[in-house]
C-alpha cells in the first residue's frame, strides 16, 4: 500500500545517490587541482624571485672583488690563488643562475655556495686590509730609511767636500815657496866663463836664483820647478809643446828643472838661454812648483 504512494522507486533513488557522489568527487578533484596549480605557481614565482636575488648577490660580490683590486695592493701568491678560485666560483654560479629553470635543489646549492663566497669575501678583505697596513708600515719605514740614507749621503757629500777642501789646503800648504828670488843676465865668453851684464845687446841668457821657504809639510824628495819668462812686450817666450798644470789650468813653460829638496838653506838656480836676441826693457819670470805659483822676479835690461 505504501509502495504505491512513493513516486520514486528504489532504483531511481540509487541513481540519484550515485550522481551526488560523482559530483562531490569532481568538485574535490577540481579543488585539489586548483590548489595544486596555485601552489605550483606560487612556488615558481618564489623560485624565480630567489634566483634573481642570488644573481644580484653574486654580482655584488664580484663588484667587491673589483673594489679590492683597485686598492693597488701587491697580493701575495696565496691571496692571488684564493682570488682566482673565488672568481672561478662566481663564474660557475652566474652560469648556473642563467639557466631557464632552476630546481629547488640547485637553488639550495647556489644559496650554500653564495654563503661560502660571502664568508670568503669577508676573510679575503680582512687579509687585504692587513696586507695594506703592512704595506703602509713598510712604505713608512722605507721613506724613513730613504730620508736617513739621503741624510747620510748629504753628510758624506759634505764630509767629502770638506776633505777635498782640506786636501787642497794640505796640498797648497805642502807646496814649495821661494824667497830671495833674483835674476842676473849673462854673456858667455869664448872660454865658457859667464860674465854678468846689464845691457840687452850683450846678454845671452838669464839665471834665476832662489831659496825655498822651510816647510815641514813638503816632501823631502825631487820636485819639478817650472819657469815662465815674459819679454818687455809681455809675450811669453816658450816652446808650445812644453805644457804643465798650475793654479788649476794648463799652460806653457819656458824651462824646467828637477831639484832635490831637503828642507834646508840650499840656494837653487835656473838658467835660460834666449833663443832670440834680448831687447831693451823689463823681463819678468814666474816660478812654479807642485801646481802652484812659487815666486816672481824681474830684471831691467838697458
Amino acid at each position: 500500500m505504501s509502495d504505491q504512494k512513493d513516486p520514486v522507486n528504489k532504483g531511481d533513488r540509487n541513481k540519484i545517490y550515485f550522481l551526488i557522489v560523482v559530483i562531490l568527487a569532481l568538485l574535490g578533484t577540481n579543488a585539489f587541482l586548483f590548489f595544486r596549480d596555485k601552489h605550483e605557481k606560487e612556488r615558481f614565482v618564489t623560485t624565480n624571485t630567489e634566483k634573481d636575488r642570488l644573481k644580484l648577490e653574486v654580482e655584488k660580490i664580484e663588484v667587491e672583488f673589483d673594489k679590492v683590486n683597485l686598492m693597488n695592493v701587491a697580493l701575495t701568491e696565496k691571496l692571488q690563488n684564493e682570488q682566482k678560485q673565488a672568481r672561478t666560483k662566481i663564474a660557475e654560479l652566474k652560469k648556473a643562475l642563467q639557466k631557464g629553470t632552476v630546481t629547488e635543489a640547485e637553488l639550495a646549492a647556489a644559496q650554500d655556495e653564495l654563503r661560502k663566497l660571502k664568508t670568503f669575501l669577508t676573510d679575503y678583505k680582512e687579509d687585504i686590509g692587513h696586507l695594506e697596513k703592512e704595506n703602509t708600515f713598510l712604505k713608512s719605514e722605507r721613506d724613513s730609511l730613504t730620508t736617513s740614507v739621503n741624510s747620510v749621503k748629504a753628510k758624506a757629500s759634505d764630509l767629502e767636500k770638506k776633505n777635498s777642501e782640506l786636501a787642497a789646503k794640505v796640498k797648497s800648504g805642502a807646496a814649495l815657496k821661494a824667497f830671495n828670488v833674483r835674476i842676473a843676465a849673462y854673456k858667455v865668453k869664448n872660454s865658457g866663463k859667464n860674465v854678468e851684464v846689464s845691457k840687452a845687446s850683450a846678454a845671452q841668457k838669464i839665471t834665476t836664483y832662489f831659496n825655498i821657504v822651510p816647510n815641514q809639510l813638503a816632501e823631502k824628495d825631487y820636485h819639478k820647478i817650472y819657469i815662465r819668462i815674459f819679454d818687455p812686450a809681455g809675450n811669453l817666450i816658450a816652446n808650445e809643446t812644453n805644457m804643465f798644470e798650475a793654479d788649476g789650468q794648463e799652460m806653457q813653460y819656458s824651462e824646467m828643472i828637477s831639484i832635490s829638496y831637503n828642507n834646508d838653506d840650499t840656494e837653487y838656480n835656473m838658467e835660460w838661454v834666449n833663443p832670440k836676441p834680448f831687447i831693451k826693457g823689463t823681463y819678468s819670470v814666474i816660478l812654479y812648483a807642485n801646481g802652484f805659483t812659487m815666486g816672481k822676479a824681474s830684471i831691467d835690461l838697458k
